[in-house]
């Protein structure tokens, strides 16, 4: 009895082959999309807003606005990190999924604020970041969940990302993904703002704070964060500042202001010892100093920082004091305006007279890098990339989803 044999086209084998490619193909793709879509989103939005200009040390500027919530709940849930190593090999296993080993490198950055009122009754805080050459991104977030929207200046030199190239690989994208753990400045939809500041405490270049409490633990830039996100007013910074041990990154050492859209600011201060003799970063302790308690100030009507420490009796003599040239000429600009300036531009026109170009530099910071001015009662921002002031500049808003 004989059996007929099917016969099998080439056809047939190809076409099946290529169907279970193609399933392989798009089941490929819907895995990498479920673990990539909010990165991937944010990879999508990154774009240049501002070309480098060497001659000028104008390096690039780019925006991103970042999709999701950047993991940063389960940093906090974990009791954050104490160390830039802790912070890189979070970002590493979660943001950029082992695909980019992320570096961080912090500057010593040697910057001036101010909070101000203006005419029309609007609270602003107004920052010039000095260091030199780099490049710069605007940060959008809005992690929903109980956090707040925000926009935050990132240098991405501190990232390890080279300031004389374009970002332009896929690579340093993907770098890029970290940018939410590292503003130097923000603002949030609550009309909360801050920043960070050099503060060179105790003897030679820096003694960095580096508490070790049983509290869950926190680094500079992550604090920031930590404020943009969750802070709703100065008082709740605070009290959400207080809950942490801080660890200043690398060998520096820092302090932060934060202000809110009903005039109330304060800086921390992690202090202990006299500066001469401060070497112990672990023996300090959170010192915050209110704009109606700032023994420095003209008037509590508004408040000013640059680069030392402004809680009472920690130097021995005024020549220790850096940035206190501009720190005092800014205060004059405020109390000859009794605190209230005439409108965005005009905050703007106080940093520019400190501006590193301007001013006579007391640091090896050769430029500034960029100046904001954030209006925390309508949630704007005037940004002047490199001291182009009167020649070029940016408005942004912040556009809350919910």
């Amino acid at each position: 009895m004989e059996q007929n044999k099917k016969h099998i086209s080439p056809k047939r084998v190809l076409a099946a082959v290529g169907i279970a490619l193609l399933v392989l193909v798009l089941a490929t793709a819907i895995a990498i999309w479920s673990i990539w879509v909010h990165e991937l989103r944010t990879l999508t939005s990154f774009h240049k807003i501002a070309d480098r200009n060497d001659e000028h040390q104008d390096g690039s500027v780019y925006e991103m606005t970042v999709s999701g919530g950047y993991y940063f709940d389960e940093f906090l849930a974990q009791g954050g990190v104490s160390t830039d190593a802790e912070l890189i090999a979070f970002i590493t296993g979660n943001l950029t999924k082992g695909v980019v080993d992320v570096g961080i490198n912090p500057p010593d950055v040697a910057c001036s604020s101010f909070t101000a009122t203006l005419d029309n009754g609007h609270r602003v805080f107004g920052r010039n970041y000095d260091y030199s050459k780099t490049n710069t991104c605007i940060v959008y977030t809005n992690p929903g969940n109980g956090r707040y929207a925000s926009v935050s200046t990132v240098d991405l030199q501190f990232l390890g990302l080279s300031v004389d190239e374009d970002i332009t690989g896929l690579m340093d994208k993907i770098t890029c993904l970290a940018a939410p753990y590292i503003p130097f400045d923000g603002m949030n939809e609550a009309g909360v703002s801050c920043a960070i500041y050099m503060t060179y405490q105790g003897p030679g270049d820096s003694v960095s704070t580096d508490q070790n409490t049983d509290k869950p633990d926190i680094t500079s830039t992550t604090m920031l964060r930590l404020i943009l996100d969750c802070a709703g007013s100065v008082e709740e910074a605070v009290e959400l500042v207080s809950s942490y041990d801080l660890h200043d990154s690398a060998t520096s050492s820092y302090h932060y202001m934060v202000a809110d859209s009903t005039g109330r600011s304060a800086i921390l201060e992690w202090v202990g010892d006299k500066d001469a003799t401060d070497t112990n970063g672990t023996a300090r302790q959170l010192k915050v100093t209110y704009n109606d308690q700032d023994s420095l100030a003209v008037s509590p009507d508004w408040q000013t920082v640059t680069n030392f420490i402004v809680a009472p009796g920690y130097y021995d003599n005024e020549a220790d004091m850096k940035g206190l040239d501009r720190y005092q000429h800014i205060q004059k600009e405020l109390a000859d305006a009794n605190g209230v300036l005439p409108d965005v531009e005009s905050a703007m026109d106080v940093l520019a007279q400190v501006g590193r170009r301007t001013w006579n530099n007391d640091d090896s910071n050769s430029c500034t890098v960029h100046s904001v001015v954030y209006d925390l009662t309508e949630k704007t921002a005037l940004w002047i990339p490199n001291e182009h002031y009167g020649e070029t500049g940016y408005e942004f808003k912040l556009n809350i989803k919910k």
